[in-house]
């Protein structure tokens, strides 16, 4: 196949919830931008997802868009719900493998297409720290690796955590469409913090509030309540006019919200694998502030922010008030360096690569 011709591709989505926005996390916001983003360059794409998905190529649902995922099930609840989504997964690939398609995208968490690959050749994004079901498979006797397998991790950070298990792993930074994330209709609010991701302890939203109080600023977030126990527990009592959910947000209100913070704080307390609204905030101009978990140190330089440099909250508050003297347009110089469109270059190389490496290892191209 010549490499300028355009590609059938198809992706595997995560399906704890639709690729739709508002959007869950960064998961769902990246397989939408890889999906629109690779149809605009003339491939066929084929999305594999939840039932209520969007998508500018064709959407295959595997799964009922009524399925609730529960985050912290009981056993028996737990073990059903794994069952309905490997056997929703199982669609996907057996669908993918009736199809008539060049190449694989991963985008699903699941062990399945590591267990069983598509007859297709793959590219395996990584967006987690390793994940206890597909390390399994990743480990046992019976398992080689295949050569139609190209793995990819989203940072630095997050591949050293995968290399006991996955070797030659390529790194792809998520990217973001810039153009999409800077405003000049919002103006900033003074002595104000900004706040936003996936409400749940890992991402340390009662870090940020006490580091913004400790740093004489009020804060706002914005984001899903993805832990309503954690949210009525620990975050609902702090609530004051100082400290303000302004709600789950779409892509055009999140620009406005970011755009309207003195600073941003990213708080994780976990490996955090990336951080697309770091960098969504640095494209607004607006610095960021952060602990030094997982990528942080990797994706904020020092036009863009600060990096704590201990993990409590006086630390961050530190930051935070080293970080907001930054200019803004130093910041957005920063953010840059994500753009979508870089993003998906190094993508569709990888995606060709597989493809021209498994036509010349066909048995037809090897019997000539």
């Amino acid at each position: 196949m010549p490499l300028a011709q355009p590609l059938t591709i198809a992706v595997m989505a995560h399906l704890h919830h639709p690729i739709a926005s508002p959007f869950p996390g960064g998961l769902e916001m990246h397989t939408a931008l890889l999906t629109e983003e690779l149809t605009a360059r003339g491939h066929s794409v084929t999305l594999f997802a939840k039932g209520g998905s969007d998508g500018s190529g064709t959407v295959v649902p595997v799964l009922d868009a009524g399925f609730v995922f529960a985050k912290h099930p009981d056993g028996p609840s737990r073990d059903a719900q794994t069952r309905l989504l490997d056997t929703a997964q199982r669609t996907a690939l057996d669908l993918i493998n009736e199809g008539d398609f060049d190449v694989v995208v991963n985008n699903s968490l699941s062990p399945l297409p590591h267990a069983d690959p598509p007859k297709a050749p793959m590219l395996t994004i990584l967006h987690t720290p390793p994940l206890p079901r597909v390390t399994a498979v990743l480990e046992a006797a019976h398992f080689f690796p295949s050569p139609r397998h190209r793995v990819v991790s989203v940072s630095a950070a997050n591949a050293r955590q995968w290399q006991h298990h996955l070797k030659d792993i390529s790194i792809v930074h998520n990217g973001i469409r810039l153009e999409g994330w800077h405003t000049s209709l919002t103006r900033r609010r003074p002595n104000t913090a900004v706040w936003a991701g996936r409400i749940t302890p890992e991402k340390g939203l009662h870090v940020a509030i006490e580091a913004a109080a400790l740093a004489g600023m009020r804060i706002r977030f914005a984001g899903p309540i993805s832990d309503q126990d954690y949210f009525d527990r620990t975050i609902a009592p702090l609530l004051s006019e100082s400290v303000h959910h302004v709600g789950h947000l779409n892509h055009s209100q999140l620009a406005s919200f970011l755009s309207s913070g003195t600073v941003f704080i990213a708080s994780p307390l976990w490996a955090e694998p990336f951080g697309l609204s770091t960098v969504e905030a640095m494209a607004c101009g607006t610095p960021v502030a952060a602990l030094p978990c997982g990528a942080m140190a990797e994706i904020i330089d020092d036009r863009g922010g600060v990096v704590a440099e201990g993990f409590s909250a006086a630390d961050l508050a530190l930051a935070i008030k080293k970080a907001r003297r930054a200019d803004s347009g130093g910041v957005r110089a920063s953010a840059a360096r994500f753009a979508a469109g870089a993003m998906i270059t190094k993508y569709e190389q990888h995606l060709r690569e597989l493809v021209s490496q498994d036509v010349l290892t066909a048995p037809g191209m090897l019997a000539s």
